[in-house]
């Protein structure tokens, strides 16, 4: 085994993060996580910051670790969450750990800029970016009116991803998937916009140069070299949002599928050529992000197991001792659309308790209040996949093609209740998995720019060699229409 080439991912997460090694033979690939430490948002001074040092600290310890196993590694890829970034000084030094996107400073900095500066349709009609405050055009303008001296001192501006390269190899770029989760960058020219960027007082130097996934960085330097023990490996900017690497992995065999990244947050899209940006697009407030090979991904994100989650934290003990399998086969014993709720109103984005959020919603709507924990997770079950019908019918709307098939990906994958609901929901045919489909991206590009690989659909016939999806059809199609009428009812009181 030590024999075999090996890729290098690193995975990051708002809660944890993982090194992940992984190689392709004989038309499929293995993985192996090398290592996995928290990812922890630190709070001081009324704001809300990541430790890009500690999170370079665990990435020199992944290669540490596989450099004494004396694994032969190809590249290093690395992906994270996105629209977050890094501000550097005119010293080459890092001005500050950067601000995390829960940042409070961003709560009332959208309706400011959007108010103030640019209106929203002219901002829509140049990104295709949907809404969220936490947007990086939000937050540099929530840093440029503070006086933040880390913005206003930066000599370049880079997204985590690119500055964690940065770190490793000294070298700056702008990797085109991360960028357009900033709200900044054009999907037709694919570049960041000069007039968003001066009505931020920022010029285009302040970033690092525009490359595609598959793009060769630059090699470890000379002192990360000393510290793990490695030569002069290659880093790859491979897709550095997470996303754009998970959708990277769906394991579709043409274009005429939709994808659902399932985990805390879902994300419901298409891949199609190019962007998607007209009235009803921004009436439904979708967005337009970066995918590889210069396609984009049209999708929308939907408030996901977030809800069951933050449940799950609030119930006792007993109910908390449970299995995921077991409480949420206690739900499919409970009375089916008794309840039903929009996951993504606005009532259920930081509630102090969600289960009191779900049961004032239930109660404000007229419809019968989930006092167990099987009621609760039974109603936000079915709302979810009444939700997916929702966003799935609309995506019908934009697809030029026939969506027949719904790939689930991500750890929501194994959820075998709720892909079971989706496929009744949806009326398609539902695969799940794989779950990891992040690290698989991230690895499947660094094997395309080391040329084992030549394309995107190359990558996925290797994906689906390698993993057992799990098929779901549509059943019990006349309750769930019934079910969705009712859906629609309550979330249009």
């Amino acid at each position: 085994m030590e024999n075999k080439k090996y890729f290098f991912a690193v995975d990051l997460g708002a809660t944890s993060g993982r090194t992940i090694i992984g190689n392709i033979a004989d038309g499929k690939f293995e993985l192996e996580e090398v290592t996995r430490f928290p990812n922890n948002l630190i709070e001081q001074g009324g704001h809300y910051y990541w430790d890009i040092y500690a999170l370079y600290f665990e990435i020199i310890k992944g290669l540490k670790e596989v450099a004494q196993r004396g694994l032969e590694i190809t590249s290093i890829g690395i992906d994270t969450w996105g629209v977050d970034f890094v501000c550097i000084g005119d010293d080459g030094a890092i001005l500050r750990n950067p601000r995390a996107y829960r940042d409070p400073i961003t709560f009332d900095a959208m309706d400011d800029y959007l108010r103030h500066v640019v209106s929203q349709r002219e901002v829509y009609d140049v990104t295709g970016i949907q809404f969220m405050n936490f947007n990086s055009i939000f937050q540099l303008y929530a840093m440029k009116r503070e006086g933040n001296s880390a913005f206003r001192n930066a000599q370049k501006i880079l997204f985590v991803p690119d500055a964690l390269s940065w770190m490793l190899t000294g070298n700056e770029v702008c990797e085109y998937t991360i960028a357009s989760t900033s709200q900044l960058l054009d999907p037709r020219t694919k570049q960041l916009d000069e007039r968003l960027l001066n009505s931020l007082g920022l010029t285009r130097a302040k970033f690092g140069k525009m490359v595609n996934p598959g793009t060769m960085i630059g090699v470890l330097t000379d002192e990360v070299q000393r510290l793990t023990g490695l030569g002069p490996v290659p880093v790859i900017a491979v897709a550095g949002h997470d996303t754009g690497s998970a959708v990277a992995a769906v394991p579709a065999k043409d274009e005429k599928f939709a994808y659902l990244s399932s985990g805390t947050w879902s994300l419901m899209g298409i891949e199609t050529k190019d962007a998607v940006i007209s009235d009803l697009s921004y009436e439904r407030n979708f967005t337009n992000e970066g995918g590889i090979e210069g396609t984009t991904r049209f999708l929308k994100n939907i408030c996901g197991m977030w809800l069951y989650e933050r449940c799950r934290l609030e119930w006792p003990e007993e109910v908390r001792k449970l299995s995921h399998p077991e409480l949420q086969g206690q739900a499919m014993t409970v009375e089916p659309f008794r309840s039903i709720i929009n996951p993504d109103d606005a009532a259920f984005a930081a509630p102090s308790s969600m289960i009191a959020a779900i049961q004032k919603y239930c109660r404000d709507t007229n419809q019968p209040v989930p006092e167990t924990p099987a009621e609760i997770c039974r109603c936000i079950f079915d709302s979810l996949a009444l939700r997916y019908r929702q966003v799935f019918s609309w995506l019908q709307e934009f697809a030029p093609f026939r969506l027949d098939v719904l790939h689930i990906i991500g750890g929501g994958s194994l959820n075998k209740y709720l892909n079971q609901f989706t496929a009744n929901s949806t009326g398609a045919t539902v695969l799940a998995g794989p779950q990891e489909g992040t690290a698989i991206g991230n690895i499947m590009l660094q094997a395309k720019a080391a040329n084992m690989v030549k394309d995107i659909w190359e990558m996925r016939q290797i994906i689906a060699n390698s993993i057992e999806m799990v098929k779901y059809e549509p059943q019990d199609k006349a309750a769930w229409e019934e079910a969705y009428q009712k859906y629609l009812n309550i979330i249009n009181k």
